[in-house]
């Protein structure tokens, strides 16, 4: 809860809070699933597949990403692109939860509010992919030093751009 409450704390977002509310308040949002996460990186099962192409997800960390419904089923996949086509693919289930990778440092971001590149000399498990962020600047940065095309958010993600 500690990165929690730092993250409240620096970012003003409840100033009136005494030190007891502050610890409360980090453990309410940390257990509802919230941006603030103390998680270092998505756990993935050993046995889990991806859905799409049926690759061992665990064995590449660096690309995780996950979906979860509203009754705690999730679907592991081996990196956004994956993870996209099964999007686009099943318009009438609902997920609660989105997760990826952020590239650089592998932890939990919500892929609603992650910025992603596209067209780069980096390769994921299945050849291009989609590279999220958590920061438009560290976006920036990879796509000038890994020759990327573009810089989309998720609601610009298109189904061409995934094959």
């Amino acid at each position: 809860t500690e990165e929690a409450k730092n993250k409240i704390l620096n970012e003003k977002v409840c100033t009136h809070l005494n030190a007891r509310q502050l610890e409360a308040v980090a453990t309410y949002l940390i257990s509802k699933n919230s941006t603030i996460s103390t998680a270092q990186k998505i756990e993935v099962p050993k046995d889990a597949k991806c859905p799409i192409c049926g690759m061992f997800v665990a064995k590449y960390p660096k690309w995780v990403a996950l979906m979860k419904d509203a009754k705690g089923n999730k679907l592991y996949f081996d990196g956004v692109k994956d993870m996209m086509k099964y999007y686009f693919n099943n318009p009438n289930e609902k997920f609660d939860t989105i997760l990826v990778s952020d590239f650089y440092t592998l932890k939990p971001l919500d892929a609603k509010k992650a910025w992603f590149v596209i067209g780069s000399n980096v390769y994921g498990p299945m050849g291009e992919e989609l590279i999220p962020f958590r920061t438009e600047e560290d976006a920036k940065v990879f796509m000038q030093e890994h020759y990327g095309k573009k810089i989309i958010r998720f609601d610009e993600i298109k189904e061409d751009y995934l094959y």
